[in-house]
Parts: structure tokens; C-alpha cells; sequence
């Protein structure tokens, strides 16, 4: 079905507070590769494409509305409700000029949104009784005992407590592109802080610490563990990475607006030191995620590549317990431990963006009492920098995938993502 976007009355902005933190790129956006829009496009008006069960029409209206009160350039979402596609809708453009719309298959680097797929490895492993959370780290990677970690847990990798939200030495993008020196790394690190006691959003290191015991365990990292175990045999269009082969297909993102100074000076001078190395050490951007270099890396934290269907799927398989349509992922009892909360807190590192506290379960987020995912606060999922985001609801047994290319200035509750949520919730 292809049709313009058709007049609705004018949607309320949710009521939540989004989370305005500096951006990875915080430190410089690259002028040169940046992606930006010719100053006549916001005329053309774009087309929405796809399919909507009739009793979820809140969000087909929501999605529309993102495109026009909330300055969506190109985007898709997805809801599967009991496993079934009740919302496939994508539109728009896919470059910042404009001129290469938004197809059906067209992927995206969905950064963050990557550490759902990522700990999903981790839980298969738990699942099949080969990775214990309760054990320590050192237990399969020996090497990281050093500097005084050998208590570290592996459920303080999944929730971000290990004191590793980034590294205290300058390391380079270049850098992170070299996994073996990037877990050596990490691996050699002193916690920034007594793991366990707090979480500290590990922004970048997430993906590497529990990869690298994946790895150890089954001698395969998250991409190649990913694509054998989950998305080869289920069809699910996500990778960690993009093949070149894929390029044609992959949308080209867009940075957010640029703080003025004065604003951007006030953020930054909330942010703390493990602030500072989770989100600044190394900075990236739009610009960076844009390359041959970025999509050729494994960086399992933030530079997964799918549509919405996909991220719907990934995330379908935590909401219905396990399952996915006639596959059986993981038991119900493992999905549980997944939202198995860790204590809530004012985060280390995106603390200052919120004005309430927030928990990390083994791997994802809760909804909690603010409602990041929806009212039910057992309901989990995971944002990406910019406004992309998974979400599962097991008791409502719903999933939605939401992606784009227009990145927000907001690494948590973009109010694009939070008007689709709404929607959502407002049909069941």
C-alpha cells in the first residue's frame, strides 16, 4: 500500500522528558562528511509506505505526525503483536539530500539499540547452561582479573557495573576498530569505579566485554555468533556491521542540530570523568558511522545494521518468552533473568540527562515507573543514540522496532520514539 500522508488532527507531544545528553560526538562532529539537508527540502512533503491493522491506527497517525511536527527525515516501524506484523510502515528519505527515498528493505546503523541483539548472545549461552551470570569474568577470560577485577561478575558486564564504561587512556576510532587491542584494553583496566555498587552506562565498551566472553566461550564473536544462531536461521535482517555488498541499501544518517556553545558548555559541565570516557573516548558521529571503515568494523554496542522488521523480530523474541513464530530461541525462565533488575539509580554516566533514576536488568533497560517502554514497568527494551529502539513486552506480548536516520539530540526517549510508544499503547 503506498499513499500520501493524510491530514490528522494536530497529536500532543508526550509527556515524558527526554534524555538530552552529549551525543558520543559531543567533542567534534567531522564538517566535511556530515550529512546535511539542502535548505528547500522541508517543502517536499514524503510518502508513507506499508501496512497497518486497522486497530493500531495511533501509530500509523503517530509515525506520520513524527515526519510532520517532529522533523523526521527518514524512518520505519514495526510492531508484532503474539508474534504477528500488525505494523510495517516506512517513508521518507534516506539521504540528507533527499533524494534516494526510504525503501522497504533499507537498512540503518541503529547504534545502541545493537546491545539487545549483543546480549541476546550472551543469554543463549546462559540458556544452554554454558555462561553463568553469577560467575566471575575471569572464569572464561582470564586476563581480565588484572588490575584488581577479580570479582568482577559477568552480570555486572550485562548491566553495566563493572566499573569499564570507558577507558581511561585516549583511545582512537581507528583504535576501537581493532578489537584485540580494544579488549586488551579492557581487559588491563583498572574499573573506573567499585563494579557492582552502580551502573554507569557503558556506551561503547558494553558490546566488546561481553562479546570477548562470548567469543571465549564459543570461539565465534557476536557477528558470526549473531548470524549462525539467531538471524541466519530465523531470516532476521540485522548484522553487527555491514557487509560491503550492502551498502546500496544502507540510509545515510543525519547529525543531529548543533547545541550553541552556551548550551553545549552547560551540558558538559555536568558531566563527570566516567561521563566523559564512556561518551568521549573515543567521539563519533553521524559522520563517522557514514564510512566504509565504521560498517566494516564489529563494534556489537552501536553499529548494528537492520530495518525495523528486524529489530521487531530480535526484540519479538524476548516478548513472546523466547519464541519467535515456530522457533524457540530461549526458555521462558531465561527470558525472565533477562529483566531481572539490578537496582535502580542515578546512572554514572547519563544521570544528569534524567530527572528520575533509572535500571538496567541483565543486558537491557526497564520501563520502570517512568515509563521509557510503556506503562508496564516489567516491560524492557533499549534505545539508540539518536532515537532509534527496541522494545518487548512479554505480559502485553508486543515488540516494535523504530528506526531512522535524522539523528535526535537525545540518547534515551526521543519524543519520536515516545509518541510511537503512546500510540502503541493506546490500541491494546
Amino acid at each position: 500500500m503506498t499513499e500520501h500522508v493524510s491530514e490528522h488532527s494536530r497529536e500532543r507531544e508526550p509527556e515524558h522528558s527526554a534524555a538530552r545528553v552529549p551525543e558520543h560526538s559531543a567533542a567534534r562532529e567531522p564538517e566535511h562528511s556530515a550529512a546535511r539537508e539542502p535548505e528547500h527540502s522541508a517543502a517536499r512533503e514524503p510518502r508513507i509506505h506499508g501496512f497497518c491493522d486497522a486497530r493500531f491506527g495511533a501509530v500509523r497517525t503517530a509515525f506520520e505526525n513524527n515526519f510532520r511536527e517532529r522533523g523526521e527525515l527518514g524512518a520505519a516501524v514495526t510492531v508484532l503483536a503474539d508474534g504477528k506484523t500488525v505494523v510495517d510502515l516506512w517513508g521518507g528519505w534516506a539521504d540528507g539530500a533527499r533524494d534516494q527515498p526510504w525503501e522497504r528493505e533499507t537498512l540503518v546503523n541503529v547504534w545502541s539499540t545493537t546491545k539487545g541483539p549483543t546480549s541476546l548472545c550472551a543469554h543463549v549461552l546462559i540458556d544452554r547452561g554454558l555462561l553463568d551470570p553469577d560467575a566471575p569474568v575471569a572464569m572464561y577470560w582470564p586476563e581480565f582479573a588484572a588490575a584488581g577485577k577479580e570479582s568482577v561478575l559477568v552480570r555486572h558486564l550485562l548491566s553495566h557495573r563493572s566499573g569499564l564504561a570507558g577507558l581511561r587512556e585516549p583511545h582512537t576510532l581507528e583504535q576501537l576498530y581493532d578489537w584485540e587491542l580494544t579488549v586488551s584494553r579492557l581487559a588491563a583496566a583498572e574499573p573506573l569505579w567499585e563494579p557492582g555498587t552502580r551502573s554507569g552506562y557503558h556506551a561503547t565498551t558494553h558490546g566488546f566485554l561481553v562479546g570477548e566472553v562470548v567469543g571465549r566461550i564459543t570461539g565465534l564473536r557476536p557477528r558470526a555468533f549473531l548470524r549462525q544462531e539467531v538471524t541466519g536461521p530465523l531470516g532476521i535482517d540485522f548484522g553487527i556491521g555491514l557487509p560491503e555488498k550492502e551498502t546500496a541499501r544502507a540510509a545515510e544518517l543525519v547529525h543531529p542540530p548543533v547545541e550553541t556553545d552556551s548550551e553545549q558548555a552547560a551540558v558538559l559541565g555536568q558531566l563527570g570523568p566516567v561521563a566523559v570516557a564512556a561518551l568521549g573516548n573515543p567521539p563519533m558521529g553521524a559522520a563517522d558511522a557514514n564510512t566504509a571503515a565504521w560498517r566494516a568494523a564489529e563494534i556489537p554496542s552501536a553499529n548494528g545494521h537492520g530495518t525495523a522488521r528486524a529489530v521487531a523480530a530480535l526484540y519479538g523474541i524476548f516478548a513472546g518468552r523466547g519464541r519467535l513464530g515456530a522457533h524457540r530461541v530461549l526458555s521462558p525462565e531465561t527470558v525472565e533473568r533477562v529483566r531481572e533488575g539490578q537496582g535502580s539509580c542515578r546512572d554514572l554516566v547519563l544521570g544528569p540527562g534524567f530527572t528520575h533514576e533509572t535500571e538496567i536488568a541483565l543486558g537491557l533497560w526497564l520501563s520502570g515507573p517512568n515509563g521509557s517502554y510503556g506503562p508496564n514497568p516489567k516491560a524492557f527494551g533499549h534505545d539508540g543514540f539518536g532515537g532509534s529502539c527496541g522494545l518487548a513486552d512479554p505480559e502485553a506480548g508486543i515488540s516494535m522496532g523504530y528506526v531512522m536516520n535524522r539523528m535526535g539530540p537525545h540518547i534515551a526517549d526521543d519524543p519520536r520514539k515516545m509518541a510511537l510508544i503512546d500510540a502503541l499503547y493506546s490500541a491494546l
